[in-house]
């Protein structure tokens, strides 16, 4: 089985996403304030609570391409957990980090000294021809002022933290089975994040309903980027999911096995992360913006996770 190719997978429908929402900023020309939040919507999808939900459902199908029920659900909820770990790390350091920068671009104005009838600037426009400096000098200041912008202290947020903490344990395999396992010695552990962990998703299904309602408030966002954001997660993102996933098999990068590359196909198709409604809520900025289009993305998910669920499940049989 080749696992190596999951978190590849994961990156690139961030990166591709980032692209589709970039391509939706160009046409739709929305506020500078909500360029982030626009590429966020298009790049990070909800890798954790939809797959924990639609992988076990199909997996109970009776005549289903993944063979037998409870192999299916075991494998199942190991991929998406791996996922669902890669995709926390992802959004913390890669989706968080192109928000801020591109959400806090202001427009640098020159001070000026202000009279009765103009204003005069400090610095005249002979001096600013002599303080002209190099290409090379211009190119570095740039990079310095895009590491300032760029917060690294989120590679450490709680969830990553926590992705990380899981990736150890299931990989190192005498810390595994000293926590999981019917016998082992700290195997209190396993039911106690066993236990807090069966309540993650009615709890998380709430606070999706709790985001959503704010999205039926007015907000300044045009229906363009709305029409944009919908037409980039639910169609372009599918389409080149498939492209490359089945690309990758014909290369034999990765195994013939139908439900793992169902679920490198299902990564493509899911709604906008809800993670990013919390990073807008840090920013101060576009909250009901991100309301509305979490409400119209959610709202189309019934049809998009019916549809392209289908149509991966007949491809991969």
């Amino acid at each position: 089985m080749q696992m190596w190719f999951m978190p590849l997978n994961v990156l690139l429908t961030f990166i591709i996403g980032s692209f589709l929402g970039w391509i939706v900023i160009l046409i739709t020309k929305p506020p500078s304030h909500l360029r982030g939040l626009i590429v966020g919507c298009c790049a990070a999808g909800n890798l954790g609570n939809m797959p924990l939900i639609i992988v076990p459902a199909v997996c109970k199908e009776k005549g289903g391409p993944f063979g037998d029920p409870e192999d299916c659900q075991k494998y199942g909820i190991g991929y998406v957990a791996l996922s669902m770990a890669v995709g926390s790390v992802y959004i913390w350091t890669y989706v968080y980090n192109l928000m801020r920068v591109l959400s806090n671009s202001p427009i640098e104005t020159q001070p000026s000294i202000e009279s009765n009838s103009c204003k005069v600037p400090l610095i005249s426009s002979k001096e600013e021809d002599n303080q002209k400096v190099g290409r090379w000098d211009k190119v570095k200041r740039r990079v310095v002022s895009l590491s300032e912008k760029v917060n690294l202290r989120t590679i450490f947020a709680p969830s990553t933290i926590a992705a990380l903490i899981a990736l150890v344990v299931g990989l190192i395999t005498p810390i595994r089975k000293l926590i999981i396992g019917n016998g082992a010695p700290l195997g209190v552990l396993q039911d106690s994040v066993t236990l807090v962990g069966d309540g993650a998703i009615p709890a998380m299904t709430l606070i999706i309903g709790g985001n959503l309602l704010k999205g039926m408030r007015s907000s300044g966002m045009k229906k363009s980027s709305i029409i944009g954001v919908l037409v980039a997660r639910y169609i372009f993102l599918p389409i080149s999911g498939v492209l490359i996933v089945r690309g990758a098999y014909k290369l034999d990068l990765i195994s013939s096995e139908p439900l793992y590359q169902f679920v490198l196909l299902l990564q493509y198709a899911v709604p906008p992360a809800m993670n990013l409604g919390t990073i807008t809520q840090l920013f101060g900025a576009g909250e009901s913006e991100c309301s509305v289009i979490l409400l119209w993305t959610y709202a189309l998910a019934s049809v998009s996770l019916t549809v392209w669920p289908t149509f991966f499940m007949w491809l991969v049989a």
